[in-house]
């Protein structure tokens, strides 16, 4: 049986978790605002079903990618201090799994919107 309390503390703790890694890491403010981009130029662009489905997910790839490594970059500064080598290597791995979901996502928006701007600027 669902338990409303327990499921609205579940959402409560998942949006302050957001809230703050929103108001303290750089990079998930610049690619949320990249995304918000992107959702314009499939409005103005009047992309497909199945576009729309391609950008969502690679949106969502990136922001949840972004968010995990945030999560990692807590989680080994409390388990060992900075020095330790092997922080900096977890972390290194981390951003490059943000790295490659954001070029996949590059990739995918190029994919989409090359041949809506080729059609609108390609005349000049």
């Amino acid at each position: 049986m669902i338990r409303i309390g327990r499921l609205v503390r579940s959402f409560s703790y998942a949006f302050k978790g957001l809230l703050k890694i929103f108001h303290e890491e750089q990079n998930l403010k610049i690619q949320a605002s990249l995304s918000l981009v992107v959702v314009i130029f499939g409005i103005y662009f009047k992309i497909d079903p199945v576009s729309w489905a391609l950008l969502v997910l690679a949106i969502a790839l990136v922001l949840v990618a972004e968010t995990a490594n945030s999560a990692v970059e807590r989680i080994t500064d409390v388990l060992k201090p900075r020095i330790n080598t092997y922080v900096k290597e977890i972390k290194d791995i981390m951003a490059a799994a943000v790295l490659l979901s954001s070029l996949g996502a590059l990739i995918i928006g190029l994919i989409i919107f090359w041949p809506q701007a080729y059609k609108l600027f390609g005349q000049f």
